[in-house]
């Protein structure tokens, strides 16, 4: 049925959204990418990411676009292999530029912590043992 996760992210500059992701860690497909918009691979090619310009956004959906900054209707939550993984993408997060909302979180079977990109957007990083 389904075979890939795609979320679309409007933000004020590609470019510099680009910049961060790309320190980061993520990568992108030239392929499906234009002026407008920025086709970012996060996990292999099951799940990607749009970032898009807010003008582009905006062409797509019948209401105002949400200043992320302010508010926010989601979490993106990425699973990581390891307590170490978890640490080393935020630390890459805050050298390019993110905000860092709270302190790990540390459960004994589960490690994690999130950041807040450029635009507002929230991602948490989250590491659990196996079975749980």
């Amino acid at each position: 049925m389904h075979k890939q996760i795609i979320f679309n992210l409007p933000v004020k500059d590609l470019e510099k959204s680009k910049a961060f992701f790309t320190a980061v860690g993520f990568t992108f497909s030239q392929k499906f990418s234009n002026d407008q918009a920025a086709f970012m691979h996060i996990v292999g090619d099951d799940i990607r990411a749009m970032l898009m310009t807010e003008t582009f956004f905006n062409s797509l959906i019948n209401k105002p676009v949400v200043n992320a900054k302010e508010g926010n209707e989601v979490i993106i939550c990425l699973s990581c292999e390891s307590r170490a993984e978890v640490d080393s993408l935020i630390a890459k997060a805050t050298a390019a530029g993110a905000r860092i909302p709270h302190p790990p979180e540390d459960h004994g079977f589960m490690y994690d912590q999130g950041f807040e990109d450029l635009d507002g957007h929230l991602w948490n990083l989250v590491w659990a043992e196996t079975g749980v």
